[in-house]
């Protein structure tokens, strides 16, 4: 069996380093599972030359295999291990923009953009259409949106990005962000809709919404992405995005920390379980059949048994694997991270 090496991308938060190869190990052993169709194994961490590699076995991969692969959260390069040397091997990445398109934004409370790679990566091999990761262009909804981490690495995967948001202000500085940005980079787009949503001469909410395409020929050829935010309380996504449309749902859920959680009947509070509750059965009728949510909380705030059978309680099937269970992990002292994925049975 070929041995391979991997390099584990330098993370800027260095709590999160300690944790990356770790997490590289369990999201790596799920992409075997879940889009590789078990050709992995024997994992294991090495040390050479000062750097760390997730080490592991490929047992007759194909190319398609290693594009799949390149899109690992932490991933920076790969190597076939010969003898004492590393060989370079040439991956492809789904990538479809310019880096900065994650890293440009910087705000308080702002998501890592490993950690949301990883979670969006998990939540798709949970889906029934994990082996089309490279060629089908998915539809994510993130339902608690903020200013836009994750609609934008969903962007970047060249896949159709929703998100809502309550805080008007997060809606108005990602809309600000993202129009500028695709202005300079000169990504050929269109605003289809940017303003107040009104129902029966009321205003129930605010919403923008741009078809964008990576190069003028893929614009030519009709072939565009949509992204589509929303300025509206989460528990109302329904009112906004059609039952059965979403094959994705992605979500960082507040921490309880610096951001609480808001819902209709509490109002703000510490226990994300309380927006779980009242917006999981509302999440769960957006998803496709065979589709899959991910969330990520804080535990010291709700524990996992909670959250998964509240996700149950939607109607949904959590993935309780165990390297679904090895990507807890601490973010600082008040904050331990935890990642639930269920799907919506077929």
């Amino acid at each position: 069996m070929t041995r391979y090496g991997l390099l584990i991308l330098p993370a800027t938060n260095r709590v999160y380093a300690r944790a990356a190869v770790d997490l590289t190990r369990a999201e790596l052993e799920i992409f075997g599972r879940s889009a590789i169709e078990g050709r992995i194994g024997e994992l294991d961490t090495e040390v050479v030359g000062g750097a760390s590699y997730v080490t592991f076995g490929g047992d007759g991969l194909t190319e398609r295999d290693l594009a799949v692969l390149g899109n690992l959260s932490a991933g920076y390069a790969l190597f076939e291990i010969v003898g004492e040397l590393l060989r370079p091997i040439e991956w492809r990445r789904l990538d479809r923009y310019d880096d900065d398109l994650l890293t440009i934004q910087k705000y308080p409370g702002k998501t890592n953009e490993q950690f949301t790679k990883l979670l969006l990566n998990v939540t798709l091999l949970a889906s029934d259409w994990a082996t089309e990761m490279t060629s089908r262009r998915f539809r994510v909804l993130d339902p608690l949106c903020g200013r836009g981490t994750t609609l934008n690495q969903a962007l970047m995967y060249g896949f159709d990005a929703a998100g809502i948001e309550r805080d008007q202000k997060d809606v108005e500085a990602y809309r600000a962000f993202i129009t500028t940005w695709l202005k300079q980079k000169r990504v050929k787009h269109r605003v289809l809709e940017s303003g107040p949503v009104r129902r029966e001469r009321k205003v129930v909410g605010r919403r923008v919404r741009i078809e964008l395409a990576a190069t003028r020929e893929e614009h030519k050829a009709g072939q565009t992405q949509l992204l589509d935010v929303v300025n509206a309380d989460t528990a109302r996504s329904a009112e906004f995005f059609r039952p059965e449309t979403v094959d994705l749902i992605v979500a960082d859920a507040p921490y309880g920390v610096q951001h609480g959680s808001r819902t209709a009947g509490q109002g703000l509070t510490r226990d994300p379980l309380a927006l779980l509750a009242d917006a999981a059965p509302v999440w769960a009728r957006l998803l496709r059949p065979g589709g899959a949510l991910g969330i990520s909380w804080n535990t010291h705030v709700a524990s996992r048994d909670d959250a998964a059978a509240t996700l149950a309680d939607a109607g949904l099937t959590v993935v309780d694997s165990e390297p679904y269970r090895a990507l807890r992990h601490r973010v600082d002292q008040s904050i331990m991270r935890d990642v639930l994925v269920a799907r919506r049975p077929a």
